[in-house]
Order: structure tokens, then sequence, then C-alpha cells
């Protein structure tokens, strides 16, 4: 009984540490959004940031895009995908003032999470820069892009990412979503599923492969875009590298910015499973068999 006491009061104590966490850094990047003047977009040769935003949860993602601007290091192009008339005409002061600093916000077709990547991807003709997608309800860690330009700098055919799974297979196939392991730090491989909450950069070669591949995504993984990203990495023979720059706690919940989602409908719901097996053809998954 003291175990399980003590077990609870550890957790509870390490609760109270990342909510404070939380609401410095919210109340930090706020004030930035407020008074700040700086650019928020770097070199010409930087990767570019993407991501999207839907709803109530459009009043709060200054703060994610603040995050990831906090940094030395900052991105060619910063562009936010909205397919809401009213959130495109009107958009929140918070992001207005970040325009006046070089954020983009441009409209797209609802694809869903598919937003955050494939309008990008539609609109280059022939990639020439790595593409970085983030969530819009994540503080991401000072120094999070730079470490995945250095990475991509290192191994430019890699996928990279801050977080991912280990896809598990058995004699039927893919196991499923709840059963995959941990992927380990530094060691590519086919079999890494990136997670896109910790943000994924991808090669340019890859996004024009996204772009020819089409729309395929709405048929067999309309809510799970890391399930489509991932499959098309293994159909083109893309490894996927994890970094261990930072520890998942590092990467904080905005607050009031989450929502009931896709957590619920592809984890806890098995929507990912689902998707997955519509998605992942049998050459696919021979080919996940044959990669280490």
């Amino acid at each position: 009984m003291r175990l399980r006491l003590s077990v609870w009061g550890s957790m509870k104590a390490e609760r109270v540490v990342r909510d404070v966490k939380t609401i410095l850094r919210m109340s930090s990047l706020s004030l930035k959004n407020v008074f700040s003047r700086t650019s928020i977009v770097g070199e010409p040769s930087a990767p570019v940031v993407s991501l999207t935003s839907y709803s109530k949860r459009v009043d709060l993602v200054f703060i994610a895009i603040e995050s990831v601007a906090a940094s030395r290091y900052k991105p060619s192009r910063i562009i936010l995908w909205l397919d809401e008339d009213e959130r495109l005409r009107n958009p929140p002061r918070s992001l207005r003032r970040l325009v006046r600093r070089g954020l983009e916000i441009l409209p797209a077709t609802n694809f869903g999470p598919h937003k955050k990547y494939f309008p990008y991807v539609q609109s280059i003709a022939k990639h020439q820069l790595p593409l970085v997608t983030c969530d819009d309800d994540t503080i991401y860690p000072v120094g999070w892009l730079e470490s995945l330009a250095i990475a991509h700098e290192q191994e430019p055919a890699d996928v990279i990412c801050h977080r991912a799974h280990y896809v598990t297979l058995s004699s039927d196939g893919i196991q499923p979503y709840a059963a995959w392991q941990k992927a380990k730090p530094r060691v590519p491989s086919c079999r890494n599923f990136a997670v896109g909450v910790g943000g994924v950069l991808y090669p340019p070669e890859f996004l024009d492969h996204l772009r020819e591949s089409g729309t395929g995504f709405l048929a067999t993984a309309p809510r799970a875009d890391d399930v489509w990203l991932h499959s098309n990495a293994v159909k083109e023979g893309l490894k996927v590298r994890l970094l261990d720059a930072f520890p998942v706690a590092e990467f904080l919940p905005i607050r009031g910015g989450r929502t009931p989602g896709l957590y619920e409908t592809n984890v806890d719901s098995g929507g990912n499973d689902k998707q997955i097996q519509a998605t992942y053809s049998s050459a696919a998954i021979a080919a996940l068999a044959a990669c280490p």
C-alpha cells in the first residue's frame, strides 16, 4: 500500500512539474507574440515548416508557431493551412501579428490531418527543400528544428523524426498498432514509424513522390496521415531515423489546445488498425519483413 501511494505521489509530482513548465512556457510565448517584432523565418535554404489547425484550436496555434521560431535556427517558411472561410478571412490577432513577422496563412481543401503536408507538396513542381511537419497543440523545445536539419544534412535520404514506433509483424502480417515496440534511436529502419506529434522531416525527393501519389489517402487512411506517409516511405525504400535529442517530456501539450479527436479515434478505438489494413499492400508488408 505504501509503495502504491509512493508511486502515485511521484506521478502526481511529475504532472505538477509538467503543468508548471507548460504554463510558464505558454506565458513566455504569449508575451513574445505580443511584443516581438523579430522575423520567424530565416535562411532560404532552411527547411519549410508546415502545420494545420481548425475550429477553436486556431486561437491557440500561435503558441506552437512561436515555439518553432524560438531558436536562432529558423525555417525558410512557416505555413499554416486552414480550410474554414471565417478563420481565413478573420484570423485571431495573435496570428495577424505572426503574419507581419513572416507566417503564411494559406487556404486548403479539408483533407483532415493530411492538410499539414499535402497542400504544400501539391504547390511545388520540383521540391528542393525538406519539409518539416508539426502539430498545432504542442510546444516544441528550443533547438527542435535545428536538430532535424542537422540530421538531414548527415543523412539526406532518411525521414527524420523525434518520436517513432517500431512496426512488429506476425505470420498474419502487421500486428495491432498497440502492440508495436519502441523504436531505437539513431538506428535507421524502414520499420520505424514516425509519429507526427514530435515533428517529422521529409526529404525533397519523397515530397515529389507524395505529390505524384495524389489523394489515395482519402480511400485508405483519411484520418491517419502517419500511416499513409509511412506506407509511402516503405514503398520508396526510405528509412526512418529516430533522434534522441529531446525526451518526450520536453514536448509540452498546449493547455486548452487539445480536443478529443484523432488519438481517441485512431488509437483507443482501433482506427489506426483499420486504416493500416487498408493501406499497406502485400508488397509493403514483405518489404517490412525484409527490413531489420
